[in-house]
């Protein structure tokens, strides 16, 4: 056991090794885009007819605080409305672009190039209107498309197990949508996404009064059996990967397992599922290094992993002007910004008030479905905050790895801290415009912003202790960048994740001399300039009459 986990961790600090972008040399890809074989962003199951879901005719109550805070929701019960608006609210469709002769769609959830590798799962009690069985969450249709009948039993031992009532949500990859454009490097941003649409589930649910808990002593393995993608026949190259499986539940239940017993997995075996996934396109390149990382981080089955997250009895941060926006809107109006004008900037007050929405809090959205204890700091290049100097900032997430980053980091750094309420300390002063772009592949929406910053997580001892920790490392980004997003929106801004940077030249610039920490994600945050030849049209004006799976368009957005 011991050589297997040795051979894992090896494997999976070669892949991060091998796909960090360097000044001199890009991770690899394939070096041109192959539009003619752009992967097709909408999974659908043929043979199946989809049960359409009704679409929210008004938003849940609630401004810009209940997103995070719990007291502020009222639970609601489970239906098929009230899923339907919970799937809408997070994995569903926001928007389409339209351009003359080209349109295509936004999510709620954002992802990397807008390719959209993750795909969602719902196992469901019976409902009125709905069996109780497996369903794929078909988000073009806004729509269940059912594989799998439960017996009647079946859901009744599924209760009893996990002390509640609620529905299981599971989260896959499909790494070829994102190895088509970014080649090697796609396994990370996955991951990133993974961590986006996780923390997307988890607002969504806080807003109909309802909590989102990791199941994380579940094996990769077994969420396959129980999507029933041992029984799946997959186009070459276009399978899917488990990532995670949650229960649902209403808000204050506690004690919730954090596993499925042997038996309940060994029922899903048993199962008939149908219908067959289509494909998504007509050529692929084989980017073995994917899975090779992607069988190094496999979680396997493991003993229930108790988290205790940390308890922050303060209110947040809270500017002196609130957000008046409803929450719902600011979940519907996320959009990644392409350009930022260079000149706006935002307060301190608007940028604390940012940072301290990314830390974890006791029966607060989204950190407490319990995904790991803080790994992730953030290294900010603040531009444009009044009431700050320009210079390098660093936000401590968790407490116990301050010592260890003084020890590594460049000794002229000041650590002088900001504000009394937060672990922000002030690192250096300077215009660190240039070097937040240079660093960033280049990207200039990294210097013109308010601020961008670049996620630093504690990386060596996480990988070596458990491989899988890997993919949860870029979970925790994920989920901090959701969070950045919807903060920036509430803030009147925009934002958005920049996965291309040059990986050891922030760590040079830190003064980090090895792989102790690493940075995983960048991100930026100012006033937008937006594209006038750009049409906004309506998320589900394509849904004029019922639509069986199989009359779905092969790529819509040709």
């Amino acid at each position: 056991m011991k050589t297997q986990i040795d051979s894992a961790v090896s494997e999976t600090l070669l892949y991060h090794e091998q796909t960090k972008h360097h000044y001199h040399r890009y991770a690899r890809s394939a070096g041109f885009m192959d539009w003619a074989n752009q992967p097709n962003p909408f999974r659908c199951y043929e043979g199946v007819t989809a049960v359409r879901l009704p679409l929210l005719q008004k938003d849940p109550a609630g401004e810009h605080l209940a997103l995070y805070e719990r007291s502020r929701s009222v639970s609601r019960d489970f239906t098929s409305e009230t899923i339907g608006a919970f799937l809408e609210l997070s994995l569903g469709l926001s928007a389409w672009k339209s351009i003359p002769g080209n349109s295509w769609a936004l999510r709620m959830n954002p992802s990397s190039g807008n390719l959209h590798p993750t795909e969602g799962y719902l196992i469901l009690p019976a409902l009125p209107g709905v069996i109780a069985g497996v369903f794929h969450y078909n988000s073009y249709l806004h729509a269940l498309e059912p594989r799998a009948e439960l017996p009647e039993t079946l859901w009744p031992q599924i209760k009893q197990h996990l002390h509640s009532d609620g529905f299981l949500v599971a989260l896959t990859s499909i790494f070829w949508r994102e190895a088509w454009k970014y080649g090697e490097r796609a396994f990370r941003y996955c991951q990133h996404d993974v961590g986006h649409a996780l923390a997307a589930l988890s607002f969504s649910a806080n807003l109909l009064g309802w909590k989102v808990t990791w199941l994380n002593a579940v094996s990769d393995e077994e969420i396959g059996r129980l999507m029933g993608f041992d029984q799946t026949q997959w186009p070459e190259f276009e399978s899917e990967h488990p990532e995670l499986l949650c229960f649902v539940h209403r808000s204050g239940e506690q004690g919730i397992p954090r596993d499925l017993s042997r038996e309940i997995v060994s029922e899903f075996s048993g199962l008939r599922f149908q219908g067959w996934p289509n494909r998504l396109s007509r050529d692929h390149v084989d980017w073995e290094i994917i899975s090779r990382v992607a069988e190094a981080t496999a979680t396997p089955k493991h003993e229930e992993a108790a988290l205790t997250v940390p308890v922050r009895p303060r209110p947040f941060y809270a500017p002196p002007t609130q957000c008046g926006i409803p929450a719902a809107q600011i979940i519907r109006q996320r959009r990644s910004a392409v350009a930022f004008d260079g000149v706006s900037s935002i307060t301190k007050d608007q940028f604390c008030a940012m940072l301290d929405k990314t830390l974890p809090r006791d029966g607060s959205a989204p950190f407490d479905l319990g995904l790991t204890a803080s790994c992730v700091h953030l290294l900010l290049f603040v531009h444009r905050v009044t009431g700050l100097e320009p210079g390098l900032y660093f936000l401590l997430r968790a407490e116990r790895d301050l010592p260890a980053l003084q020890q590594k980091c460049h000794r002229h750094f000041l650590w002088r801290p900001v504000v009394e309420t937060l672990s922000l300390y002030l690192l250096q002063t300077g215009d660190f415009q240039s070097t937040a772009a240079s660093v960033s592949c280049g990207q200039a929406i990294a210097g013109e912003s308010a601020f961008s910053l670049g996620m630093i997580a504690r990386f060596r001892e996480e990988v070596e202790t458990a491989p899988y920790r890997y993919r949860q490392l870029f979970w925790e980004t994920g989920m901090i960048g959701q969070v950045l997003y919807l903060e920036a929106e509430a803030a009147g801004v925009r934002a958005t994740g920049i996965g291309c940077f040059f990986d050891d030249p922030v760590h040079e610039l830190m003064g980090l001399p090895d792989d102790a920490f690493q940075s995983l994600y960048h991100f930026t945050v100012g006033s937008p300039r937006d594209d006038a030849r750009l049409a906004t049209l309506a998320a589900y004006r394509h849904l004029e009459a019922p639509v069986r799976s199989e009359a779905m368009p092969r790529h819509p957005l040709v």
